[in-house]
């Protein structure tokens, strides 16, 4: 059996699995570990749990040792030295005319790297970028390009809901979404209805995908031909998977019915449909 501790190094962000050594690591302390990024702080999201070796599936980095207040002090004091930085490096890239748009930047806890965070379409030859960064900030340079979705979690923004983006409040990690959900659940597919501000689609649109897709097993669908109490064979004209409501065309009368009153005779030929939006686009 091998020992493991989940640790986090944002409010709300992955959480990876470390070797918690000879350390009693309860949830909410802070760590220190080194990263493929570096020197970091962690906190402690998951506690001590122990797992069959065959379930680990990487090499275990340890948790070097538990934060002292020199520790705490380097971090406060790197993270208001990243707000500073944030603006001259926009400066910067503003005068080099660079395609891309920076939307974070940290320090690692010993302070000898900063690491700047940005989006772009496409690749950026940032090679005399770095020279003149890694010049005014005198510690080394690593640029990360990230996708949208990552973005938007970085920088927090709000929904179409009102609420804040749910990648800023409590995902983790960010689950698939693919525009089939979004049929499914009978949205108007058009990007300002199912885009997030990433420009993706919605992650809310797969919280109820599963009971959307347990509803359409049991409910007949738009087009099926059904039997009703008043109708024996007639056309359904459009269906509330939350409610379970149907609704009829019984010869130009519309009719509505609970799905449990309904029964289907003939499932609808499921038509090619015409989108006007990138499937592909929204769901990369």
């Amino acid at each position: 059996m091998t020992k493991i501790v989940g640790i986090g190094f944002k409010d709300v962000g992955k959480i990876y699995w470390f070797n918690p050594g000879p350390f009693n690591l309860q949830v909410g302390s802070k760590v220190v570990v080194e990263t493929i990024r570096g020197l970091e702080l962690g906190h402690i999201v998951q506690p001590i749990k122990e797992i069959s070796d065959e379930d680990v599936e990487h090499d275990l980095k340890d948790v070097i040792r538990v934060a002292n207040e020199k520790d705490l002090k380097s971090y406060e004091e790197n993270e208001e030295k990243a707000k500073k930085s944030f603006s001259r490096i926009k400066e910067i890239i503003k005068e080099y005319k660079l395609e891309m748009k920076t939307v974070g930047c940290e320090y690692t806890l010993d302070g000898s790297k900063l690491l700047i965070y940005y989006n772009a379409d496409g690749r950026v030859d940032f090679r005399e970028l770095v020279k003149v960064l890694a010049s005014e900030f005198r510690v080394r340079i690593e640029l990360r390009q990230i996708g949208p979705r990552e973005g938007a979690k970085m920088i927090g923004a709000l929904g179409t809901c009102g609420r804040e983006a749910c990648c800023k409040s409590h995902l983790r990690e960010f689950d698939l979404v693919t525009m089939k959900m979004a049929k499914d659940q009978g949205m108007a597919l058009s990007t300002n209805k199912i885009a997030g501000v990433c420009g993706k689609l919605m992650c809310c649109i797969a919280y109820e995908n599963k009971m959307y897709e347990d509803a359409r097993q049991r409910i007949p669908g738009i087009g099926d031909t059904v039997s009703t109490p008043s109708c024996p064979n007639c056309k359904v004209i459009n269906v509330d998977y939350v409610q379970e409501k149907i609704k009829t065309d019984n010869q130009g009368q519309i009719e509505v019915w609970e799905a449990s009153q309904v029964k289907k005779i003939k499932s609808a030929k499921k038509e090619q449909e015409q989108l006007t939006i990138d499937e592909k686009e929204l769901q990369d």
